[in-house]
């Protein structure tokens, strides 16, 4: 017999959105430690701008952050693509950031001691 069983409660979807909006709020306020609220310490992150392959370590994301500043005019949309009860991945759909730039994130996340925290990034940043 199979049971039919909700493993993801709304809660997790919820905890998942408020986390990654903890980014975007960091982002617009051009707020590096902001920024960091929302990620796992060994996060990483990869992904195209202006077309050259960047990554490494999340601390290159904050040390963008430090460097630019505010995103006042910041848009974004977040959408849970997948989640399960320890993991889920959201995209970020974001137009003008701190250098008015447009992208694509995905995020990935992770469920540990019972908080959700980022803990790779991928993105496309978009010319023009």
């Amino acid at each position: 017999m199979s049971t039919n069983i909700k493993t993801v409660s709304t809660r997790d979807f919820e905890d998942v959105i408020t986390t990654v909006a903890k980014y975007v709020a960091g982002l617009q306020a051009g707020r590096a430690d902001g920024v960091a609220e929302a990620f796992h310490r060994d996060a990483v992150m990869y992904g195209f701008a202006s077309g050259q392959l960047l990554g490494g370590t999340i601390k290159n994301l904050y040390e963008f952050v430090e460097k630019n500043g505010a995103a006042p005019a910041i848009k974004t949309r977040l959408d849970v693509l997948a989640i399960t009860p320890t993991t889920a991945v959201v995209r970020v759909d974001m137009e003008k950031d701190a250098i008015g730039a447009n992208y694509t994130d995905f995020h990935t996340l992770i469920k540990l001691d019972g908080t959700w925290q980022i803990i790779a990034k991928v993105f496309h940043m978009y010319e023009g």
